[in-house]
Formats: structure tokens, C-alpha cells, sequence
């Protein structure tokens, strides 16, 4: 076996806290994938060993290593959280999907409409009417 391309070397406080986190077991699956990456990598496995001990592809291990290795000066969790995406910010909020499929739940009849389920195109329109969105 070769050397791994990108070195990761834990301090033994990271160590700890990337271990607290694959043991905790209300962590997000995604955080604690992140960390057994992470742990593996400081092991000296290199990027197929990890990928076929975790059951993940091996282009997703590369990005976790060379993120962690980046962002040094970070806390450890702020190192495994996903990074703000591009393009332009959600237009409904939380809170107007929640009354959105809210109505969903409910009968078109109940909102004077004559049909029996809902299409995407006619829950749209009542959303509109009742306000919870503009458009």
C-alpha cells in the first residue's frame, strides 16, 4: 500500500471529540460519516480502504479529507457541516411549506373546489388565494 495523497495527523483532543461523535447516537448519519472518515484517514488508510469500510463511493472521501485539512483553524464540528450552497436563497419559508402541506392533508371540497385530490397546479392556486404565498 502506497502513502494517502492527503495526511491527516489528529491532535488527541480532535480525536476524542471526532470519537464522542460516531459513539453519540443522536448524530446526524452524515456528521458521523464525516468523522469515521476522518478517524480512518488518521489511521493512514488510504481513500479505497475507507470507502470500502464504510460502504460509501471514494469520490466522497477525498472532499471530507481535504475540507478538514483546509479549514484547520475551525472547531471540529464546523469542519464536518456541510458548507453554504450557491444559487439563490429558498422563496417559501419553513413555515409556509408547513401550511402548504397542511392543506394538502386536507379535502379540495373543504376549500369549494370540485375535485377529489389535489394536483400540483390546484394546490398551488389555493395557496395563493388563501395567502400563504405570493405566487
Amino acid at each position: 500500500m502506497g502513502v494517502p495523497k492527503y495526511r491527516i495527523t489528529l491532535t488527541e483532543d480532535e480525536r476524542k471529540i471526532l470519537n464522542r461523535i460516531v459513539r453519540k447516537q443522536t448524530a446526524s448519519q452524515n456528521i458521523v460519516r464525516r468523522a469515521r472518515i476522518i478517524l480512518r484517514a488518521d489511521e493512514g488508510r488510504q481513500r479505497k480502504a475507507i470507502a470500502a469500510e464504510l460502504g460509501i463511493e471514494e469520490h466522497s472521501v477525498t472532499p471530507w479529507i481535504k475540507r478538514w485539512l483546509d479549514r484547520q483553524k475551525d472547531a471540529v464540528m464546523e469542519r464536518l457541516q456541510d458548507l453554504p450552497r450557491s444559487g439563490a436563497p429558498g422563496v417559501i419559508t419553513p413555515e409556509q411549506w408547513c401550511q402548504i402541506v397542511a392543506m394538502s392533508c386536507e379535502k379540495p371540497s373543504e376549500y369549494g373546489l370540485p375535485i377529489t385530490d389535489w394536483t400540483h397546479r390546484e394546490l398551488a392556486r389555493e395557496a395563493i388565494k388563501q395567502g400563504i404565498v405570493d405566487a
